[in-house]
């Protein structure tokens, strides 16, 4: 390895989300105004598909490539569904919650109050990727989040 070369890239984290979408360019035009991504760069591929793209959310990177099925490399729309959160905290959860659903985002769990100190909800994007949008809004001890955490599921149980 080159001793001048960084082994961490310049402004990337040690681990950063990398999306597979069917239509990158849209969803990359959707992350800009859901969540004001910055694009920081983008390589076309074969067909006029996307072989990578880098953005911005926030202080975090986040890559993006069009779905390649043929080489393995299929996106929620085609796997049905997705198990993974991209976890987005912001200063205002209201306000980044709302701009989402108006750039076409569809809510599957509401905003709430929750009962570990995070003002939390629930989207998913028209390329079928979950975004779990939160603001910290309370500091808890741990033992406070598990009496919170058995109460509301006490609560939820109806006793």
């Amino acid at each position: 390895m080159n001793a001048a070369v960084q082994a961490i890239p310049a402004g990337m984290h040690s681990l950063t989300p990398h999306l597979i979408c069917t239509g990158a360019a849209e969803a990359i035009a959707f992350y800009q105004k859901a969540f004001d991504a910055v694009e920081l760069g983008r390589m076309p591929g074969p067909g006029g598909k996307l072989m990578h793209a880098m953005l911005r959310i926030g202080d975090s990177p986040l890559m993006l490539v069009d779905e390649f099925p043929e080489w393995g490399s299929k996106s929620p729309a085609t796997l049905g569904g997705t198990p993974v959160t991209m976890h987005l905290y912001v200063a205002d959860a209201d306000a980044a919650f709302q701009q989402a659903v108006d750039a076409g985002a569809t809510v599957r769990m509401p905003l709430a109050d929750m009962f570990w100190g995070d003002r939390y909800g629930v989207v998913i994007d028209p390329f079928g990727h979950q975004w779990s949008i939160a603001t910290h809004i309370k500091d808890m001890s741990p033992e406070q989040m598990a009496a919170a955490g058995k109460a509301a599921m006490s609560s939820l149980e109806g006793n």
